[in-house]
């Protein structure tokens, strides 16, 4: 499977960065024809873009909405998903699906790529970490890889294509979802909707508990996914988090919601935790959808 997923990636890069009119790569014999033309719940866009503090290069898969006009002049909502190397060939489909069965609204899918697994370029260690007493060496990146989705990723998706600055999420796992919650304490305006799926507790635990920025806008939510067969730090961190933020007395700027699983492991019940978690972010759009 992670072979397949590879190259899938491998061949959109490979179509993005292609010339106009340039021939597609043959296909070996026995391998079929692997374009993406035939993968519609994957089409979209591609680019890479260099974070200006760490220097690093990062890379930028993205999913239309089904019947995506660039021209046109709806605006859809946009979900970052971090981990995007593993993450958005996974949630894209998904998506159409609940989409179809759901009445979820359409949405742009941006999926935040390392450009793959090998420690030497995949640095989620570093960039969703925050700095504390007991943050390691390599870690603590948390403050530089925010600035960079505020003032490069987050413009840049923006003007390329019909996003909703109004309507932004941001979706992380493990590490990225302690980066989700994170961010929420640090610049609770910046997106509309955060999903983190399975936070880790830590490094800088503290730093999740304190008081954050005055928000200048409203109707601000968090969707915190704990999965039952995952670890009890990590279960005890989503309990923890979103019971202090929930009481009336925390002042939080957002609605928090806890999405229980009570068959969820760690990593491979994202897609439940992302169906209910954006079932309840996207609640009042789904009310009022038309019955299909």
């Amino acid at each position: 499977m992670m072979r397949r997923m590879t190259f899938v990636l491998a061949w959109l890069l490979a179509m993005a960065t292609a010339p106009a009119g340039a021939e597609s790569p043959a296909v070996p014999s026995g391998q079929g024809a692997a374009t993406l033309e035939h993968l519609p719940a994957l089409k979209g866009d591609y680019f890479a873009l260099t974070d200006r503090g760490s220097g690093r290069v990062h890379h930028l898969y993205v999913r239309y909405p089904e019947g995506y006009d660039a021209a046109a002049a709806t605006r859809y909502p946009v979900v970052y998903v971090l981990d995007g190397d593993s993450l958005l060939p996974l949630l894209a489909p998904t998506h159409l699906f609940l989409h179809y069965d759901e009445k979820l609204p359409e949405t742009i899918i941006v999926g935040i790529a390392y450009g793959g697994f090998d420690p030497a370029i995949n640095k989620r260690h570093v960039d969703f970490t925050a700095p504390g007493g007991d943050t390691g060496a390599e870690q603590g990146g948390a403050p530089g890889f925010l600035a960079f989705l505020r003032a490069q990723v987050l413009p840049e998706v923006e003007r390329r294509y019909a996003a909703d600055p109004a309507r932004r999420v941001l979706l992380g796992q493990s590490r990225a979802g302690y980066f989700v919650l994170w961010s929420a304490v640090q610049d609770p305006d910046l997106f509309w909707g955060r999903i983190a799926s399975n936070p880790s507790p830590g490094p800088a635990r503290d730093a999740l508990f304190a008081a954050p920025r005055p928000p200048a806008g409203a109707d601000l939510r968090v969707a915190v996914v704990s999965g039952a067969r995952d670890t009890a730090e990590r279960q005890r961190i989503a309990h923890d988090w979103t019971t202090h933020w929930a009481a009336p007395s925390a002042g939080a700027p957002w609605d928090v919601t806890l999405v229980a699983l009570p068959d969820g492991t760690h990593a491979a019940s994202i897609g439940e935790g992302y169906r209910r978690a954006m079932l309840w972010l996207f609640r009042g759009d789904i009310a009022l959808a038309p019955a299909q």
